[in-house]
């Protein structure tokens, strides 16, 4: 077990070690230098589910638009394409991981945190006058997803590790660093990795325990951290050890902490809607 590291445990598992077709191909057209709005309106639309998810999404409280998106082509030129793509991958993630026992996680328990430390993080960055929104709303979503990993590749250690924090009070990722030899955020950050998406959703999601270690500028890391502290503290529910909080993350996220109240707000009144339509239970 001594040899086991992050890159190994994600490319040992086929249905992990790449994302979805059709997020692959959406993604692959928002990157061509020429894309128009109407193919990506066209290859979404041959999904039926995908397409209904992403219109209540777009007519939700999450954008708040004064008036009914009808289409997905017309989602897109309203919201962009690199936004479309986030949210495709948002909605895309959340049934990759099946089999994973239970007595590790509560799955639809793990959704809520996760989607409510995206709203959170998307929250912050309307705030800081952060452009990549949507974006921080899928590192945020994602930024526990490496625990995942560990839960499904090797169980037994996963519960050595858990009841560590159950019973001694532990922080997570320390538990994970000594049982296991690394932590969900090295396993997120490889997973990132592997997909091969932006290298700054890959920093925010590895360093997010420690977003001064990652040298990141824009503030998007520093974002997910202070996302993910709110929602441990607000939203855990086996008394979770609070990781510590990085004392320059506010100013890193380049936003003030007296927003914290109409950050939570924010959260709070879209999450319910968003995990209905972005999580999938069945």
């Amino acid at each position: 077990m001594a040899q086991l590291n992050p890159h190994e445990l994600i490319v040992s598992s086929v249905e992990l070690s790449s994302l979805p077709e059709i997020y692959s191909k959406i993604n692959g057209m928002v990157d061509a230098p020429y894309c128009a709005v109407n193919d990506i309106g066209k290859v979404i639309s041959h999904d039926p589910g995908l397409t209904t998810r992403l219109l209540k999404l777009v007519n939700s409280p999450f954008y708040g638009f004064p008036s009914q998106i009808s289409t997905v082509t017309r989602a897109v030129a309203i919201i962009g394409m690199q936004e479309l793509r986030d949210l495709v991958l948002a909605t895309s993630v959340t049934r990759m991981f099946t089999g994973i026992p239970g007595d590790l996680v509560d799955m639809s328990q793990f959704w809520r945190q996760s989607i409510y430390c995206g709203l959170v993080a998307r929250s912050i960055a309307s705030r800081c006058d952060n452009i990549n929104r949507e974006q921080l709303f899928v590192a945020g979503m994602l930024h526990k997803i490496g625990a995942l990993v560990i839960y499904k590749k090797i169980p037994e250690l996963s519960r050595e590790a858990i009841s560590r924090v159950q019973f001694n009070n532990e922080v997570l990722y320390k538990a994970e660093n000594d049982v296991i030899g690394f932590n969900h955020a090295n396993v997120g950050g490889e997973l990132i990795r592997q997909w091969k998406l932006p290298a700054n959703l890959e920093t925010a999601i590895e360093h997010h325990l420690f977003p001064s270690d990652s040298h990141d500028n824009s503030g998007n890391t520093a974002i997910v951290h202070l996302a993910n502290l709110i929602t441990t503290t607000l939203q855990s529910s086996n008394n979770e050890t609070i990781p510590p909080l990085d004392h320059k993350a506010w100013d890193n996220a380049g936003c003030a902490v007296e927003l914290l109240s109409s950050v939570i707000n924010e959260a709070n009144a879209q999450f319910a809607e968003t995990y209905s339509l972005v999580r999938c239970d069945h």
